[in-house]
């Protein structure tokens, strides 16, 4: 029902009991405060049961939950961070042709399969990894896994379907450069990474055009391999009879090469980059510095300083730009990670001729942050939201393997989920405006801006020198 109609309904049952009883005095009395938060629980995320192929596979299986379904999902050590600077989303082209087919399936058999299995099969590509995979009823997990090895180990590559992913990938190339958030975005990385993969973001359509499938077969052949990979099995399955399918499916698989990507060296300074987007009623702002891995002592308070600031919807600086100044709707800040790298940034689609102002304000809340620490009261709404968010991502199964590809990528300890939520409500106010003064330095910060030349520049000139791509 919704909020309407139960206001209605509620409205409708208590004239039913006034007429009922008239003249009764009916008096509500109502919490004046919202009630308090109860002690913070202890949140154990299942221990999974690991064991490694000779050929290198690690694989890590958990039984968790009730319902009888099974997250099956190969990660690579396979993706954009492995591509040269001509062959940008060549991990991309890659990914959705192995989905169309192995030597013994074609695209059709794999969707009909996983169907009648109760879910589908998917590619995903990402900077670090590639994963494939997917959900399924229980009675199916084992041949799920062997669905996944398949597509991973013998890919056909057929080149009558190149054309038409090339034209999909162009296509999806055309939309992301015609809007102001993807613009940014690939000016911002640009700017931190340089020449490393992480600062290349989109590809030019003549380089996607003229992929061939050789180039697509060698970039399989030097990015997978079970030597680089790791499988993850999450749900209620037999795990004596995954184990057996798993060391049936992927035992043969070639080991493959060692992942050795590129190690990024992210500088800043304080620079505006604007890119003109002329008539535009909205400027999208950028603001970032590089910062440390998930592997440091300070991620955690990291991350809680950004919760505080701009990374949750009661943050200071959404308090400030959206609630009090109405300059924008959606505000946000993030710590981006990848493998043993990070940036934070605060991004904002803000109105045009509020543009000055409203960086003005995000390097307001920055400095007020770095000038003294939050409440404890605050501090403690932030750590309560961070806790309780991390506690619902790891419950499903998908969350699950997620988070143990996160530890597993970065190489974090195995203690490190399950110690998350005690480490998050450790942070005291002072580790808080320690972390703003350490890694929000103002005077390196840099800043993109997309919007309309003609009627932001003027805005900008107090924020830095300014650079037009």
């Amino acid at each position: 029902m919704s909020r309407r109609l139960t206001v209605f309904a509620c409205g409708v049952a208590l004239a039913a009991l006034a007429v009922a009883r008239p003249g009764a005095q009916q008096t509500t009395q109502f919490p004046s405060e919202p009630p308090k938060a109860g002690p913070v629980k202890d949140f154990q995320v299942p221990v999974p049961t690991r064991f490694t192929l000779d050929n290198g596979l690690e694989v890590a299986l958990v039984q968790w939950g009730t319902i009888p379904k099974t997250y099956v999902s190969l990660t690579v050590r396979s993706g954009n961070v492995f591509e040269s600077a001509d062959h940008v989303w060549l991990a991309d082209l890659t990914g959705r042709l192995m989905r169309e087919g192995t030597s013994t399936r074609s695209a059709t058999d794999i969707s009909d399969q996983a169907a009648r299995m109760g879910g589908s099969l998917n590619v995903s590509v990402g900077e670090d990894e590639t994963t494939i995979g997917g959900e399924v009823l229980s009675e199916s997990s084992e041949a799920m896994v062997e669905l996944v090895a398949d597509v991973a180990d013998h890919p056909r590559f057929p080149g009558t379907e190149l054309p038409r992913l090339k034209a999909d990938l162009t296509r999806e190339l055309s939309v992301a450069l015609s809007q102001p958030q993807p613009l940014a975005e690939q000016k911002f990385q640009a700017a931190l990474y340089g020449d490393h993969p992480y600062g290349r973001i989109f590809p030019t359509a003549p380089m996607i055009q003229g992929y061939t499938l050789d180039q697509i077969r060698t970039f399989y052949d030097d990015t997978y391999g079970a030597g680089r990979s790791r499988l993850y099995v999450v749900g209620r399955f037999d795990p004596a009879a995954v184990e057996a399918r798993v060391r049936k499916a992927f035992g043969a698989w070639a080991k493959g090469p060692a992942a050795n990507p590129p190690k990024p060296s992210p500088r800043t300074e304080r620079v505006v980059y604007l890119i003109d987007r002329p008539g535009a009623v909205q400027s999208t702002v950028m603001v970032g510095v590089p910062v440390i891995d998930p592997t440091s002592p300070d991620y955690i308070p990291l991350t809680v300083m950004d919760a505080l600031l701009g990374g949750s919807f009661g943050s200071r600086i959404t308090r400030n730009i959206r609630e009090d100044k109405g300059y924008t709707y959606s505000p946000s800040s993030e710590v981006n990670t990848r493998f043993h790298d990070a940036y934070w940034a605060e991004t904002a689609d803000v109105t045009t001729n509020v543009t000055g102002p409203s960086l003005k304000e995000i390097f307001a809340e920055i400095d007020r942050l770095r000038a003294s620490p939050p409440s404890p009261e605050e501090l403690e709404g932030t750590e309560n939201y961070i806790a309780g968010t991390y506690i619902l991502e790891n419950s499903s199964r998908r969350g699950i393997a997620a988070q143990l590809r996160f530890i597993d990528l970065q190489g974090l300890p195995a203690s490190y989920a399950n110690e998350y939520v005690k480490r998050v409500h450790a942070v005291t106010p002072e580790q808080v405006t320690e972390m703003a003064r350490k890694y929000l330095r103002d005077e390196q910060a840099t800043i993109v801006v997309v919007g309309d030349r003609k009627v932001i520049e003027e805005q900008l000139k107090p924020f830095g020198r300014i650079v037009t791509p």
